[in-house]
């Protein structure tokens, strides 16, 4: 039988009034919570991306203080050679010199640990937030599922469908909650097969 003959033939039937009420009413409340889940996902998503930008940001910054300490770093050691067989009067000089580079050196040292702290906090605050994002994406799915299988319930007056349709809708609104609450449930392994 075609699936368009199922529709004509459940068109003969009275309308299935309890029943498309049910999934009306199914459909409004999950499209409703769909929007509440979506606006709290581009919230995540966008701080997603400023973690991602921080990131990126604080890289460079350790990179630019690397390479700071390690021209203070040569600076210095020519400084120590140069100083070597200079007469005494000279000395005064170049150790003011030298203290100074290495002073420097020490600081960018301690900057550049600074800036790699921060970007391993980053990376620390994008993987949390990726981990929530995964929530609602998950959550949005199982939700589309759902009502593409009350869609159909609608035509063809199946009861089993409406059923069916209320497996992924629970586990869509319970990933949606756990995104909403921030609970600790993430199907690790669907998550990686759909990445």
């Amino acid at each position: 039988m075609e699936p368009l003959d199922i529709v004509d033939t459940q068109n003969d039937k009275p309308a299935g009034g309890k029943l498309n009420a049910a999934v009306a009413i199914t459909v409004a409340l999950l499209a409703t919570f769909m929007g509440i889940c979506k606006v709290k996902d581009d919230n995540i998503n966008q701080a997603m991306q400023q973690a991602q930008a921080n990131r990126v940001d604080h890289w460079n910054y350790y990179q630019a203080r690397n390479l700071r300490e390690e021209m203070a770093r040569a600076t210095l050691t020519q400084l120590k050679l140069a100083a070597v067989g200079r007469p005494a009067a000279e000395q005064a000089g170049y150790q003011g010199a030298i203290s100074e580079y290495q002073a420097l050196a020490a600081e960018q040292f301690r900057k550049k640990a600074e800036a790699k702290a921060a970007a391993e906090q980053d990376q620390k605050d994008y993987d949390a937030l990726n981990f929530r994002d995964d929530q609602f994406d998950l959550s949005d799915t199982l939700l589309a599922i759902a009502i593409s299988l009350l869609a159909i319930t609608a035509l063809t007056q199946q009861r089993g469908l409406y059923v069916a349709a209320l497996v992924p809708t629970a586990f869509g609104v319970l990933m949606g909650l756990a995104g909403l609450a921030g609970w600790p449930i993430h199907p690790n392994g669907l998550i990686a097969l759909l990445s």
